[in-house]
C-alpha cells in the first residue's frame, strides 16, 4: 500500500509539473453588421514603442490583397477601417511574444468591426510572424 501512495504522490507531481505551462489560445470573431470583404484600404496605427510588430501585420493584410498604410499619427480620411493591435511580450530565457491581439475598426466611429487573439506560452510559443498569421487567418476565416 506505501509503494503504491508513493506512485501516486510521484504521478501526481510529474502531472502537475508538467501541464502548468503548455497554454495556448487562438480566437477570431467578427461583427454580424461587418463586411470585411468590403473593406479595401486599411491603415495600421503604430504602437509607440513597437518596431516590428505593426509591418507584419501590414504585410499580413497585403498578402490578402488590401492596400495597407502605416504609421503613428491619426488615421487619414481615405481608409476603409484602421488596425489597431496590442502585442505582449514575455521572458523565458529570450524574449518571446506571448500575446497578440489585432482590432479592425470603423475610421469614423473607432466600432470593433473584428478582432483576433492569439496566446501562447513559453512551451508552445510562435514567432511574431506566425502570431500575425493566425490572428489574421482566424479574423478572416469568420468573415462573410
Amino acid at each position: 500500500m506505501q509503494k503504491f501512495l508513493k506512485l501516486l504522490a510521484l504521478l501526481g507531481l510529474v502531472a502537475s509539473l508538467t501541464t502548468g505551462c503548455a497554454v495556448n489560445r487562438a480566437t477570431g470573431s467578427v461583427d454580424p453588421s461587418a463586411n470585411l470583404s468590403a473593406l479595401k484600404t486599411m491603415y495600421v496605427k503604430k504602437t509607440a514603442d513597437d518596431d516590428k510588430t505593426y509591418t507584419l501585420i501590414a504585410d499580413k493584410l497585403r498578402s490578402k490583397g488590401l492596400t495597407v498604410t502605416t504609421g503613428s499619427e491619426a488615421a487619414p480620411g481615405n481608409v476603409d477601417a484602421v488596425v489597431t493591435y496590442i502585442d505582449k511580450w514575455m521572458w523565458d530565457i529570450t524574449m518571446y511574444m506571448l500575446e497578440l491581439t489585432i482590432t479592425i475598426r470603423d475610421p469614423k466611429t473607432d466600432f470593433p468591426l473584428a478582432t483576433g487573439n492569439s496566446f501562447h506560452t513559453s512551451l508552445t510559443r510562435l514567432s511574431p510572424k506566425e502570431m500575425v498569421n493566425e490572428v489574421v487567418d482566424n479574423i478572416y476565416k469568420g468573415a462573410k
